[in-house]
């Protein structure tokens, strides 16, 4: 895979459709410090523009230039991890959080061969790959009744950043010999948005 492929940003739409986005050239992001507080003060001056909550994914191309900003800079972040939970093989680092907060920032570190249950997020989101290699199913609905359908698969490696439309759905298996690190940002959840698909059925269900 070669260097630009790794610092690829990515799309994936409400249709299951991934694109590839314009992504700012590594050296013209790199600077001496930038701190967790800096990064999410960044993205809240972002988000201020936004006329409503369900407006802010379009917002999408600058939050995604100031987390790749946040994974050049800070070491820091590679270092708020742990052995993923035996019996989940998952286990989830919080970044920050208080009452109220309207961001879900936070590490997720995944065993090999994991795979997720097919879900949404009920909020636009960010992710990027610090470590390891996952693999993506998208989904969609179509246009009549109420079942997803498969609409792509990708394969994703540390350097890489996928973003989420609020519609977005996706499966993400944890490939290679070795955990996967992420680094997640995800906005204000609508609840009556969340949900996870039935495997057999592929229908909604609350997550």
């Amino acid at each position: 895979m070669t260097t630009e492929l790794l610092h690829q940003d990515w799309l994936v739409d409400g249709a299951g459709q991934c694109q590839s986005r314009p992504t700012r050239r590594p050296w013209d992001l790199l600077q001496d410090h930038y701190y967790l507080h800096q990064f999410l003060s960044d993205i809240l001056q972002i988000l201020a523009h936004a006329p409503h909550e369900l407006d802010q994914w379009d917002y999408l191309p600058p939050i995604r230039c100031q987390v790749r900003q946040l994974i050049l800079n800070s070491y820091w972040l590679r270092t708020q991890r742990a052995d993923p939970d035996p019996k989940t093989g998952t286990t989830v680092i919080t970044l920050y959080d208080e009452i109220g907060y309207p961001l879900t920032v936070q590490n997720v570190i995944t065993a090999p061969r994991v795979t997720t249950p097919i879900h949404n997020h009920g909020t636009w989101g960010v992710v990027a790959l610090l470590e390891g290699q996952e693999r993506h199913s998208f989904w969609s609905y179509p246009a009549k009744g109420d079942r997803i359908t498969l609409a792509s698969q990708q394969v994703f490696s540390a350097g890489e950043i996928i973003s989420f439309s609020p519609k977005a759905i996706h499966q993400v298996e944890t490939l290679g010999p070795g955990p996967a690190l992420t680094f997640q940002l995800y906005g204000d959840t609508q609840p009556n948005a969340r949900f996870q698909f039935d495997p057999e059925t592929l229908t909604a269900k609350p997550f």
